[in-house]
């Protein structure tokens, strides 16, 4: 039974799944007011809490305090309910890099009972257009700089009315900027429902047609007083940096949200590349970092001083499964814990980790308090340790598509099952082996994509690769594999050879690519995750 709503436009509770296609929720311990906005626990509540002179955004060449923020989104609250006729339950697009505006529009928009929907500053016009009909958005802020895929979308929109730009930089000289600057630092901020939601999050779309999960007020805060509390043991002195964009929950979640909640500040780079990220740890004394696992390899490629790192308390990965070999050579070089964790779209954030004192190479590590995981086949039915099964969880946050068929597909049996393939060891750790997806069945046996991949990538002339399943005439599949050389090396039959002669030194047989094409460049996501089904779509026609 859903709590009360204070929303007027009622399109996003009308459009949730049949409540017997839900997953079990385990609220336990995540205990919320029926009245609660998550903005104003973020802000407004903090500064009555004596943060109001702690630092809460680094960004732009700017510190701004728990103060100044409550006041910068009041006015922008205010801004899109007086002149923009924002109402409780609209949805609000946001297209914007990692900025403090972007931050303060989010927050502000969901102080005024908005249902935010975060995209990337690099998608088409094509790309926001599915968005915005998906969503039946009416109202968009986007940073000045990126207007015109926005505008071109809006003028074909059955939907979109209103697109309003706001100063990405720290001019406050756009319109929404304008708009703000003389309101009262004052707002009655709506009073949503714990159960209202507060976010629509589109997947990267790394296998096909990109899906949209609902998210209430109190999700957003069960991630915090979880993971944030019991795992990263978050404290109003840490500074938290990062690449992952807003746009994406794990980095909503670990650059908006967690420090947030725990009266931290945190350090938004709006370009971040390896060099980057690793010049703000060091300007602004960061004690946390999230990124990619390829971030964390690149700054070691880059020969890194450990006294650029030095602040550092805790590094977290999370969007692709870390490398074992990046997982020890990062411990051995940097000293700094590491912690691999597994999340996603649909869960909102990070549900298993590894632990600081319990971390292992090649393994995710255990469920997050308040979640449980269960490695299963088909039937759903408990596979032993040690056998790969598709892993199901449930907890906290999970599944709520936005009028989507694939909601049965993700939730059997109230659990979340995620389309990844893991299995569990006899100590109870979870350990990555695949997406469903790119699992390879070829001579009978099942074949991990990303085991392959990592096979091929130790070799010297290998940059990258992706490894599909392709059909094979006499039934199953053959491993495909695509492969990005290294800088001054060139493909040839020699070296399509050498290639497969070094995955047999590792690998049985049967996972020893039967086909080996160099490509230029992989299909990528905006997150970095390789899009194997355009692979094997290209393959196919």
């Amino acid at each position: 039974m859903l709590g009360p709503s204070a929303h007027v436009d009622h399109f996003t509770r009308d459009n949730l799944p049949p409540p017997e296609t839900w997953p079990d929720f385990l609220l336990a311990g995540f205990d919320y007011p029926e009245r609660l906005n998550a903005a104003v626990e973020l802000t407004d509540r903090m500064v009555e809490r004596g943060f109001g002179d702690h630092t809460a955004l680094i960004g732009q060449g700017r510190m701004r305090t728990y103060k100044e923020l409550a006041d910068w989104t009041n006015r922008l609250a205010r801004s899109l309910v007086e002149d923009l006729g924002l109402q409780p339950g609209n949805r609000v697009l946001i297209r914007s890099a990692n900025t403090p505006a972007m931050v303060a529009c989010w927050l502000a928009a969901v102080k005024a009972g908005g249902v935010v929907v975060n995209t990337l500053p690099d998608l088409r016009s094509e790309d926001l257009t599915t968005i915005i009909d998906k969503a039946e958005v009416k109202l968009a802020l986007c940073d000045t700089r990126l207007m015109d895929a926005l505008v071109t979308a809006a003028k074909t929109s059955r939907f979109l009315k209103t697109v309003i730009g706001f100063d990405g930089t720290a001019n406050f000289d756009a319109e929404l900027d304008r708009l703000a600057l003389n309101k009262p630092v004052l707002f009655d901020p709506v009073e949503t429902g714990r159960d209202d939601v507060a976010l629509i999050a589109f997947s990267t779309g790394a296998t096909g047609a990109p899906r949209a999960s609902m998210h209430f007020h109190r999700d957003l805060l069960a991630i915090a007083d979880g993971y944030g509390k019991e795992v990263l043991s978050l404290t109003d002195s840490d500074v938290v940096a990062g690449t992952p964009p807003l746009a994406f929950t794990f980095g909503l979640g670990g650059l908006l949200i967690l420090p947030l909640r725990f009266g931290a500040a945190a350090v938004l780079i709006e370009e971040a590349s390896p060099a980057d990220l690793v010049g703000e740890i060091k300007i602004y004394g960061a004690t946390m970092v999230l990124a990619a696992p390829s971030v964390y390899q690149s700054i070691l490629d880059l020969k890194t001083s450990p006294s650029d790192l030095a602040t550092l308390r805790l590094a977290v990965s999370a969007g692709e499964a870390l490398p074992a070999s990046t997982f020890e050579t990062w411990s051995t070089q940097t000293g700094i814990p590491i912690l691999d964790g597994i999340g996603g779209t649909e869960m909102l954030h990070i549900f298993i980790s590894n632990r600081v004192g319990d971390a292992a190479a090649g393994f995710e590590g255990r469920p997050v308090g308040g979640y449980e995981a269960r490695i299963v086949d088909d039937a759903m039915r408990d596979k032993p340790p040690g056998e790969i099964g598709h892993l199901a969880v449930r907890g906290p946050t999970g599944c709520r598509y936005l009028a989507d068929p694939r909601q049965t597909d993700f939730v059997r049996d109230g659990w979340n099952v995620t389309g990844d393939m893991f299995l569990q060891d006899g100590e109870g750790r979870f350990r990555f082996v695949a997406r469903a997806d790119d699992m390879i069945v070829a001579n009978g046996e099942a074949i991990a994509a990303p085991e392959v991949e990592t096979a091929l990538n130790t070799h010297s002339t290998v940059a990258e690769s992706a490894v599909v399943g392709v059909p094979d005439r006499a039934g199953g599949e053959l491993v495909k594999a695509f492969i990005v050389l290294a800088p001054g090396e060139f493909g040839s039959a020699a070296g399509v050879k050498r290639l497969q002669d070094h995955v047999k030194e590792t690998l049985s047989p049967a996972k020893v690519p039967r086909s080996i094409r160099f490509v230029e460049a992989l299909p990528k996501t905006a997150t970095g995750k390789i899009r194997r089904f355009l692979l094997k779509s290209e393959v196919q026609t």
